[in-house]
């Protein structure tokens, strides 16, 4: 039986028994889990280890990379520049950015680039090591790019091409990178350890993702089947090729265990924290917290549960079925995500990793691990089925 080592306050038990289930069925390599209510931080769980290979533990500092969670970092400091002036989700992309509007992208909306509506799902260049980490390349290529479907006009997710769209527009309107937006805006004010580009120093932190295992299932081949007939979906995920379809394969050159990618900035995927700095993150963004007012005005976070894509999406990427975005978030509804209550917005990563704020329970989670998902994957929903339980018991 794996040791879980941490705390859960009183009343909040379900959550590490739903945590510690996660381990005894094999279905975690190691992972962690934290909580806050109120701006206290009522769980702080972690277990097994953060590399099956050498058999490190997972202890109280280990990072984990947050695959697609670090879309909900952007899409919080988006917020934050909007209501410091600095950006309009309405505005045309090309009141900041003018050499997107290119080839069929001229209509876009800043809130289109934020709510998957943008149509930029996969680059039309095939890209390499060196245009990802220098950045400049990346955009270049994103505004050479005809877009998939017409901008606003149908939402499909975006990938990889997220981060560079929103971190682009982002460093148009506050003239920073997105590592150093998110230093700026959520890591350096809430002493939070947070990365979209990690210091070389601090790679060896970095837990290993074990890929996911094996899997024969009718289901799996059905859905393996439908990718390898998505062209346009392959391309998003892998950028032409540089990256395995998979997120983590030994076998690939590079994959999301790279020292290399994490010292990029890709900020749809890369970024690198802990389960307690990103509840901590998120608790303050809703709610006062250790001290520090709530980061969101009332009105950012009306406008953060807003829908804004849902229902049919573009047929030519690969959506989660029922999902729900608002301008940078998912939603809770979604039928395979479901979140704390209507009041929710964050977002989860393809590692089954997942974070968020809830307005109305004054709440921040965060679940982080290194065990790539089977089909099916319930890890995260049981943590917040059981935070919901645990939740209603004090009322």
């Amino acid at each position: 039986m794996t040791e879980v080592h941490g705390f859960a306050d009183e009343g909040f038990g379900p959550v590490a028994d739903a945590f510690r289930t996660n381990f005894d069925e094999n279905l975690e390599t190691g992972a962690a889990v934290a909580v806050y209510r109120n701006g206290r931080l009522v769980v702080d769980l972690h277990a097994g280890v953060a590399d099956a290979t050498s058999g490190e533990r997972w202890t109280a500092d280990t990072l984990a990379v947050t695959f697609s969670v670090t879309k909900g970092l952007m899409a919080l400091s988006a917020y934050l520049a909007q209501q410091e002036g600095l950006l309009d989700f309405d505005a045309p992309v090309s009141s900041l950015w003018p050499e997107y509007a290119a080839h069929g992208k001229e209509t876009t909306t800043i809130r289109d680039l934020f709510s998957h509506r943008a149509g930029a799902v996969a680059i039309d260049a095939d890209l390499d090591l060196g245009d990802v980490t220098g950045w400049t390349p990346v955009v270049a290529a994103i505004e050479a790019t005809r877009p998939q479907f017409t901008p606003g006009s149908t939402f499909a997710y975006h990938a990889l091409t997220y981060g560079w769209l929103t971190g682009e527009v982002l460093r148009r309107a506050t003239g920073k990178l997105p590592g150093a937006l998110l230093n700026h805006y959520l890591a350096a004010p809430l002493a939070a350890q947070a990365w979209i580009g990690l210091p070389e120093h601090l790679h060896s932190r970095v837990a290993r993702v074990a890929p996911a295992p094996a899997d024969t299932s009718p289901e799996t081949a059905e859905l393996v089947r439908k990718i390898l007939t998505m062209p346009t979906f392959i391309r998003s995920v892998t950028l032409g090729g540089l990256l395995p379809l998979q997120s983590i394969d030994p076998a690939h050159e590079l994959d999301l265990n790279s020292p290399a990618l994490h010292s990029a900035q890709i900020p749809a995927a890369n970024g690198i924290t802990t389960a307690r700095d990103l509840a901590r993150i998120y608790s303050t963004a809703v709610t006062p917290t250790q001290g520090i007012a709530p980061l969101l005005s009332q009105n950012s976070i009306a406008d953060a549960l807003t829908p804004r894509s849902s229902g049919a999406s573009w047929p030519g990427a690969l959506t989660p079925p029922g999902v729900r975005y608002s301008t940078g978030f998912l939603l809770n509804g979604s039928p395979g995500r479901p979140l704390l209550s209507d009041t929710s917005f964050g977002h989860d990563g393809a590692n089954g990793g997942l974070a968020f704020a809830d307005a109305g329970a004054r709440v921040g989670f965060a679940y982080l691990n290194n065990q790539m998902p089977a089909m099916g994957d319930e890890r995260a929903n049981r943590l917040t089925t059981a935070l919901r339980d645990a939740l209603g018991r004090f009322r």
